[in-house]
């Protein structure tokens, strides 16, 4: 019971982050009265009934102000931080959800092939694992996203701009697809020789039908542990990429790119620095916390093979 309780607890906060999120838009427009881009060089704000600049004749942007407008303070070209703190999370959840799904959209379909047919077919799509399992996933991350974002994507009728949010979606989700795919296909290896599966395919059923309705089912309880797991990394390779430089383009926020302006103005103003962190790793703890927390409910003794960890 008591596990199942943190599980409900990291699905609420999450959910009231992804609610957060999506008001984004409404927060902006109804209380801030800016959006993500709008600079505010010269403008002024009034805060305690002082009216004061936004970005100070010493270059140096306010503070905190604990009000509807500037709540969190403002950057170095005087735009909202709070603003561009939820659309740069959102922005970051997104890119790392689309990711999740493109890996599994991928990784289902190779995992069941490789394990069902085994053979040439399991050896062919391994090894293709393996190439893609021997880099490290911010390298291969790196390489791919800079590779894609210099020219586009222009391939026939499909056409994507090189500061497209597809990038890095398509960069991400390529990159974990063995993470999904693996685990899923030792667990195909073991289905296959059990009896119900084995009177499928005595029964004439064809092998589509067989990963369908026999194989299929048996997953769900997996993919939904690994899915939030996948969901962490994602995210924190989405802003490792946008802090390189090769993953969302400012000035689109993101939380790498957040973190990114922060660091080089860190010395005269912390807040910069310290409030995507502090989101960052407010999300990042919560989807860690769902993970284990799922785990625990639906494996508690650790049957499905779940590592996400190189040689496991």
């Amino acid at each position: 019971m008591r596990r199942d309780r943190g599980a409900l607890v990291f699905a609420a906060v999450f959910t009231v982050i992804v609610l957060a999120l999506l008001a984004a838009p409404l927060y902006a427009s109804e209380i801030a009265d800016t959006t993500p881009a709008d600079n505010h060089l010269t403008d002024t704000t009034v805060v305690d009934g002082k009216r004061v600049d936004v970005v100070g004749l010493d270059s140096i942007p306010i503070g905190p102000t604990w009000q509807g407008n500037y709540f969190l303070g403002a950057d170095y070209n005087g735009r909202d931080l709070m603003v561009r703190l939820l659309y740069g999370a959102r922005t970051s959840i997104v890119v790392g959800v689309g990711a999740v799904l493109l890996s599994f959209l991928l990784g289902i379909p190779l995992a069941l092939a490789a394990g069902y047919r085994r053979g040439r077919t399991d050896a062919v799509i391994s090894r293709l694992f393996d190439v893609l399992w021997s880099f490290p996933a911010l390298l291969l991350g790196v390489l791919l996203s800079t590779a894609l974002t210099l020219h586009g994507v222009d391939i026939g009728p499909v056409s994507v701009g090189s500061g497209s949010r597809l990038i890095p979606i398509f960069v991400i989700g390529l990159v974990y697809v063995p993470y999904i795919a693996r685990p899923l296909r030792g667990q195909v290896l073991a289905l296959r020789e059990q009896p119900f599966v084995e009177a499928a395919r005595a029964s004439g059923m064809r092998v589509s039908a067989v990963m369908r309705s026999e194989l299929m089912p048996h997953l769900w309880g997996t993919l939904l542990v690994l899915a939030p797991i996948l969901l962490v990394n994602a995210v924190a390779l989405e802003v490792a990429l946008s802090f390189l430089g090769a993953g969302i383009n400012p000035p689109e926020p993101s939380l790498g790119t957040l973190i990114e302006d922060g660091l080089t103005k860190a010395a005269s103003s912390p807040h910069l620095l310290l409030v995507p962190s502090i989101a960052l790793v407010v999300i990042v703890l919560t989807l860690n916390g769902l993970a284990e927390g799922l785990r625990r409910a639906l494996d508690p003794h650790g049957v499905l093979g779940l590592g996400l960890v190189r040689g496991e």
